[in-house]
């Protein structure tokens, strides 16, 4: 595979698992793996579609909205300096997004999904101001977090869960360094900083 190739599926890879997943692909692990199964398809959803609505579909639509105002590429807005405004969007989504379910009655320990990914932006924003950290692996990591907080809670065996969401970072790592966005430091200490405060924060809650 020559290099064009390989920098072009990194590109897909990178655009494809954003760092905004990390709540829907919580909240359908824990629909599926969880007696959360048991509940109403319809109401499960409703929820998945709130969720999708809030942090990926406004927070992506937003900065897509700010970065073509400013002119720049998704390459040039990955620079330190310039990723404040997106963290600020993203962080405003979920609050958001937190506030509507809360009003909804919807159970707490469904938005502690939420106010985990939330706690991890929050985290990588500030760490932002001094270092740029990766946060498509603080994505992924802080799935796992969650995915082991889950089988936890709910006592089930995440080992293949597990196996996959490693063999993505890796993935995920490689591609963002493939395409000179982070160092190998910044991906893992992105993956680590994800999968610790997003285990701490629901098993907390």
């Amino acid at each position: 595979m020559g290099l064009r190739n390989i920098i072009w599926v990194a590109k897909i890879i990178s655009g494809i698992f954003t760092p905004f997943y990390l709540p829907i692909l919580g909240l359908t692990t824990l629909f599926f793996l969880s007696y959360l199964s048991m509940l109403p398809f319809t109401y499960k959803i409703f929820v998945l579609t709130i969720v999708y609505l809030f942090t990926i579909l406004i927070p992506t639509f937003l900065i897509r909205l700010y970065r073509r105002h400013q002119g720049w590429t998704r390459i040039e807005l990955g620079q330190k300096e310039r990723r404040m405004v997106p963290y600020v969007i993203s962080i405003t989504c979920y609050i958001t997004c937190i506030y509507f379910m809360e009003s909804l009655h919807i159970p707490h320990f469904i938005g502690s999904i939420l106010i985990a990914a939330l706690l991890v932006q929050i985290i990588c924003a500030v760490i932002n101001a001094w270092w740029k950290i990766s946060t498509h692996t603080a994505a992924v990591g802080g799935t796992g977090g969650a995915l082991i907080a889950f089988a936890e809670i709910f006592d089930f065996n995440p080992l293949w869960w597990l196996c996959i969401i490693f063999l993505l970072a890796g993935i995920l790592g490689t591609s963002r360094m493939i395409l000179r966005q982070h160092s190998l430091s910044q991906v893992v200490v992105g993956f680590c900083i994800g999968f610790s405060v997003s285990a701490a924060g629901i098993l907390l809650m």
